[in-house]
């Protein structure tokens, strides 16, 4: 019987998706999250072999959750990224965190269940369209570009984001403007919008 944990905000959808798994003989959902925060506590302490998780989701993300498990071996659990973005910064971030599947949330669930058996098994299950994101372009921003820029989505002054990242506020402005040249941005708001779009921003 294999083990599985399902991750997601939407309750009809979470709900659905616990429904038609339930109805293979060798799939087990037990344990259910409608937040990050409260997956990665279930996954900690039921320590399924597989969690379905929802990539956005209240407190942490499905790529939040992926980062704190990775590398803990002894937690046993492969995780599936549901998703309905095909964003490249997304994907190679999962990746980069052991993500074992990436499938799209409208995926058929004889496929879902399929997959989940994959995953169990060891091998990795990417959803073709989704693997075309690979192959999109790498994020042009330097790690402090990005952390900048994540600052100034949240609504922060550049005053505020030089406080926090103790830079002066000319060079948190040079950063913005390193980051809109890089993006072919007009403006801070364009550059944050691009960024987001890629999935480029944390």
């Amino acid at each position: 019987m294999i083990r599985i944990v399902i991750s997601e905000d939407q309750g009809l959808l979470r709900s659905a998706l616990v429904s038609l798994l339930s109805l293979e003989e060798d799939l087990d959902v037990v344990g259910q999250a409608g937040d990050g925060r409260e997956a990665l506590a279930l996954i900690e302490r039921l320590r399924p072999d597989v969690a379905l998780i929802d990539i956005e989701m209240p407190l942490m993300s499905g790529l939040d959750v992926a980062d704190a498990l990775a590398g803990r071996e002894e937690i046993g659990c492969r995780l599936i990224i549901l998703t309905t973005f095909a964003r490249p910064g997304y994907f190679q971030r999962a990746m980069k965190a052991g993500v074992f599947g990436y499938l799209l949330k409208d995926s058929p669930a004889e496929e879902l269940a399929e997959a989940i058996r994959s995953v169990r098994n060891g091998r990795r299950v990417i959803h073709p369209e989704l693997a075309f994101a690979m192959w999109e372009e790498p994020c042009p921003l330097t790690a402090r570009e990005r952390e900048v820029l994540s600052l100034a989505a949240l609504g922060h002054s550049l005053q505020e984001i030089g406080a926090k990242l103790f830079l002066s506020h000319g060079t948190v402005r040079n950063y913005i403007s390193e980051a809109m040249g890089k993006l072919g941005a007009s403006s801070r708001i364009e550059a944050i919008r691009k960024a987001r779009d890629k999935g480029w921003l944390d």
